[in-house]
């Protein structure tokens, strides 16, 4: 471990509750929209692949992170855990948002996380797809923030 790296707990391998928990901290963690607190879920040399977007170290991500936020406005996710086993998590989620004109969108999304044994997410893939949706449309009604332990989930939602 690097002196700048701590360890972020829980740490592999991971079992159903673990991996469970690593997901709702991730969700926890992008809906602050804190770059430089998100950021540092991240090992220092993470790799991710976002799109077309590929990211090389936390500094990177950190400033990938603020530009998403800075276009993505109102934005509020749900991730769920799709599978786990030893250091990798895979999910699925989705987020909803609009841009500065206004526009509503949810995008869908799948990811793969690999973590060190720090429990910091050393690689990131995620594929993600974004509808058009009407302002009437949105199922995502929290105040901006940790979503509420009450909310449905993806399952619960039909999504």
């Amino acid at each position: 471990m690097s002196s700048n790296q701590k360890i972020l707990p829980p740490v592999p391998p991971f079992t159903l509750e673990t991996a469970t928990l690593k997901v709702r901290m991730g969700e926890d963690g992008w809906n602050s929209h804190d770059p430089d607190k998100v950021a540092m879920a991240y090992s220092e040399n993470t790799r991710w692949r976002n799109r077309a977007e590929f990211v090389h170290n936390r500094d990177e991500a950190r400033a990938f992170l603020a530009r998403k936020w800075a276009k993505e406005l109102d934005y509020r996710l749900i991730k769920e855990l799709w599978a786990y086993g030893d250091n990798r998590i895979a999910v699925r989620y989705a987020y909803e948002w609009h841009d500065d004109s206004g526009n509503w969108f949810r995008s869908y999304g799948n990811e793969n996380w690999e973590f060190d044994a720090d429990g910091l997410m050393a690689v990131r893939h995620s594929s993600i797809n974004d509808v058009p949706i009407k302002e009437s449309e949105r199922k995502f009604h929290w105040p901006q923030g940790r979503r509420p332990d009450n909310h449905p989930g993806l399952s619960e939602l039909g999504l």
